[in-house]
């Protein structure tokens, strides 16, 4: 049985000893519930050895209530608890010196996705880096990563960090947020109390889950449009679209696991895909639909397009690559129609004058590559394998879980 970080706090007394006498804060969202799925704010509240003062939530709130990106969340008091929520995705996405103030150790539990672009991630090294400046404690109490071990895509480029890129790493990481956090006070040089409530009974290279323990723990959307595990696999992939004028999903009740325009024709894009790059096909199984989103992009409007299946016994965890997967979907789409207004030029994430394609990307190789007639597959595959064998010789010494 798996025990998250979570778990582990509540029910070891000899693990929250150096929390005695110190108040304490969390950073949470809906998916920070323990085994019993009670959320973990309530659960520390009645521990009678933590002193919490307060709360943040990060993107999407505390309690998940914003549904698109770019949409704030307002800092508040639990009417519950009688505690201050700050919010880090409202006027401010970094603790301000007011906040710190608050609390001397700092709980963060974030089900994260296990994906460069998802914005926990962004929000755990904002919050080291401000806890190391003002001489507060970082906890993480872990969690698993629902896409497991593999590494995929580019790195992203000096100069490219944005709140969808927190540092030079591949758009597939494969790491905990308690491993990342390892990584970002290594990197960046930070001096803290930083400590890593680890997991025990975690094991990502096990079926069915490889990364989440199915049969074990219920899923709880960590973001409106995170529904299950199947997003949380295609993710590293289908978070390209948002960069594009192309529907993810938004909308659907199978948001990032599908993707399609008005214009668009799912068998002849799967045929353009595979031969494009065949081999980055495999270890799922693409089906032609048509969709007609509620909201969001081509809201109520009928859809052609592809859904991406990988909850069946054609998923290959080691074999299936989203992210190179989804760069053919792209180069097909252009390919088909030359012509087509593939990229959305729109402020993502407070970044202007950047394409958001390129943001997410942590810079331009990924665009340059599709809008290129003459590059083929191979180009693009050497390209992110450099990057994917140096993360992994520099994620070694950061791993957990082995």
């Amino acid at each position: 049985m798996t025990s998250f970080g979570i778990d582990r706090l509540v029910a070891t007394p000899a693990l929250r000893q150096r929390l005695g006498g110190r108040r304490v804060a969390l950073l949470a969202h809906p998916a920070s519930v323990g085994a019993d799925l009670s959320h973990s704010l309530d659960a520390l509240a009645e521990l009678a050895d933590v002193r919490l003062v307060a709360a943040f939530g990060p993107q999407h709130g505390l309690r998940g209530d914003k549904q698109d990106n770019m949409v704030e969340s307002p800092s508040f008091r639990d009417p519950r608890r009688g505690i201050p929520v700050f919010s880090l995705y409202g006027e401010v996405r970094r603790p301000t010196p007011e906040m710190l103030e608050t609390f001397d150790v700092l709980l963060v539990d974030l089900q994260d996705l296990g994906c460069r672009v998802y914005t926990f991630l962004t929000t755990l090294r904002y919050v080291l880096e401000a806890a190391a400046q003002h001489g507060k404690a970082v906890w993480v109490l872990d969690r698993p990563n629902p896409a497991g071990r593999p590494i995929e895509g580019l790195a992203l480029r000096a100069g490219w960090e944005s709140f969808v890129g927190a540092g030079g790493v591949p758009m597939r990481h494969g790491l905990t947020l308690a491993e990342a956090g390892h990584w970002f006070c290594r990197e960046l040089g930070l001096e803290l109390e930083y400590e890593a409530v680890a997991m025990t009974g975690w094991r990502p290279d096990d079926a069915p889950g490889y990364g989440w323990p199915l049969g074990e723990r219920s899923w709880v959307n960590p973001s409106p449009n995170a529904p299950g595990l199947g997003m949380a696999r295609c993710y590293a992939g289908t978070v390209m679209l948002e960069g594009t004028t192309l529907s993810e999903g938004r909308g659907t009740t199978r948001p990032l696991e599908l993707f399609g325009a008005p214009d668009l024709d799912g068998e002849a894009l799967i045929a353009a895909m595979h031969r494009i790059a065949p081999a980055w096909l495999a270890g799922c199984r693409l089906r032609p639909c048509c969709f007609e989103p509620t909201f969001h992009k081509h809201a109520g409007r009928l859809c052609g397009g592809v859904q991406v299946h990988v909850d069946d016994p054609g998923y290959e965890h080691a074999a299936f690559r989203p992210w190179r997967l989804l760069a053919a979907a792209l180069k097909a789409v252009r390919s088909l129609q030359r012509d087509y207004p593939l990229w959305r030029d729109f402020p993502y994430e407070y970044e202007r004058g950047r394409l958001a394609i390129d943001v997410i990307n942590g810079g331009p190789l990924l665009r340059e590559w599709v809008d290129d007639p003459a590059a083929s597959a191979a180009d693009l595959d050497l390209l992110a394998y450099r990057d994917e064998q140096a993360w992994r010789e520099q994620r070694e010494s950061l791993l957990l879980y082995r």
